[in-house]
């Protein structure tokens, strides 16, 4: 009697012994870290979508720019037509009308260049003054940056143009470039890249040692500040190149024209009297307006990446 209570306990203490219990079923799936992560189907085909809906548009515009101005009407838009047009399209883009693409292009150009280039400069340098200098009215100048930069451009467009056609500069380049000089989000980006990228410890080493202010800011704090000059260059360069609000208010001499308004005027022409449809060289013309903005962001893309990440780390 005493054996078989004993052997039943065995029984019962080895069925419910953790060794005896089935194996729990664990889940195979590894955490998700930044150095190793993990593979979402939702987030996956939203990314897919999104890049779908970036991409068709340009891809429309490239296979568009292949064809000529009948298969333009009567073929479908997301296939080639019967013919390759694209070198003939190019070539007769450049030189229709006198070559005022070529024109226009330079027009571009310049107002990229001193428009956005002083942006930058200005961006730059105030921003590294806002940063690392203490000066009376500083928190004013803050509350003006930030209140400029929820002012939309349009807004200020009308008030612009009358002051400047009270000074005659109106149909001249300044008026494209002089506005273009003033951009209330590089001088914000460029103030908060300038206060986490340039450590104040390194500026005081410098004075000690006997280096005046440029010295200091040209050999040291700038090449610290590239980054941060790059996005904003870039952000200023493609504002600058895709505006077509300012030119139209300020310029009516064609000659002045830059690509945005070109391209229009060539799109207006075909519901004119008597006017010549150009439909095949207006999308090679976009086409041709949008490569180097295209091949810019392409070759300084890692430099624009690490601008916009500053300050978003506080330690």
């Amino acid at each position: 009697m005493t054996a078989t209570a004993t052997t039943d306990h065995v029984r019962r203490a080895a069925a419910t012994s953790p060794a005896a219990a089935p194996p729990q079923r664990t889940s195979r799936r590894r955490p998700s870290t930044p150095l190793n992560p993990r593979r979402s189907v939702p987030l996956t085909l939203v990314t897919g979508l999104v890049l779908v809906y970036t991409l068709l548009p340009l891809g429309w515009l490239v296979i568009n720019s292949t064809k000529n101005q009948r298969d333009l009407v009567t073929s479908f838009g997301l296939w080639f037509g019967e013919d390759v047009n694209f070198w003939d399209n190019v070539s007769r883009t450049l030189t229709y009308d006198d070559g005022v693409f070529v024109r226009w292009l330079l027009n571009t150009l310049f107002y990229v260049l001193a428009g956005a280039g002083g942006a930058t400069v200005l961006a730059v340098l105030g921003g590294y003054a806002l940063a690392k200098y203490d000066f009376p009215g500083r928190k004013a100048v803050f509350a003006v940056v930030i209140g400029a930069v929820a002012i939309p451009g349009t807004a200020l467009a009308v008030p612009t143009f009358l002051m400047f056609s009270g000074m005659g500069l109106t149909n001249t380049p300044w008026a494209v470039i002089i506005p273009s000089l003033i951009s209330p989000f590089g001088l914000y980006l460029m103030w908060v890249f300038a206060s986490e990228a340039v450590p104040d410890e390194l500026l005081e080493a410098a004075r000690i040692d006997g280096s005046g202010e440029l010295r200091t800011f040209f050999r040291i704090a700038l090449p610290l500040l590239m980054p941060g000059t790059i996005t904003v260059l870039l952000f200023s360069m493609v504002a600058t190149w895709n505006n077509y609000f300012l030119p139209l208010i300020m310029i009516k001499d064609p000659d002045w024209y830059p690509l945005t308004l070109g391209l229009n005027a060539w799109n207006a022409q075909a519901q004119t009297a008597g006017g010549e449809a150009v439909f095949d060289l207006i999308i090679t013309g976009s086409l041709l307006t949008i490569a180097p903005i295209v091949v810019i962001f392409l070759l300084l893309q890692r430099y624009w990446q690490s601008g916009l990440s500053a300050g978003s780390v506080k330690e």
